[in-house]
């Protein structure tokens, strides 16, 4: 991310993480976005991000109560702050704003 503008990734962690609300956590994030985009992503991968959008103050994390299938360990959860939903919000306005000025005409696209 530089500045204050969201890149491609940083922008689909942060929305998985809102849908996911209270449950996300670096391995949900990483199967949704696998199952809704397609896209395969190592764990480390994932975590960078999440940890990189926490330092912005876009998301914030707390830990999770401890599980017997997880061998007693903790998962770190992940909830959008006020300031990544605006993020969010604006990243997406300028997206539509943008695709609303394509002009309204026929393309023929050969494959």
């Amino acid at each position: 991310m530089k500045g204050n503008h969201l890149g491609e990734l940083e922008e689909l962690v942060l929305l998985t993480v809102g849908s996911l609300y209270n449950e996300a956590y670096g391995v949900a994030v990483m199967d949704e976005i696998r199952k809704n985009a397609g896209r395969d992503m190592n764990i480390s991968a994932v975590h960078a991000v999440l940890r990189r959008l926490e330092e912005k103050g876009l998301l914030k994390s707390q830990m999770g109560g401890s599980t017997n299938e997880r061998g007693g360990r903790r998962k770190r959860l992940f909830t959008l702050t006020r300031e990544g939903k605006l993020a969010l919000d604006e990243s997406i306005s300028l997206r539509k704003s943008l695709y609303e000025r394509i002009p309204n005409i026929t393309y023929n696209f050969s494959v």
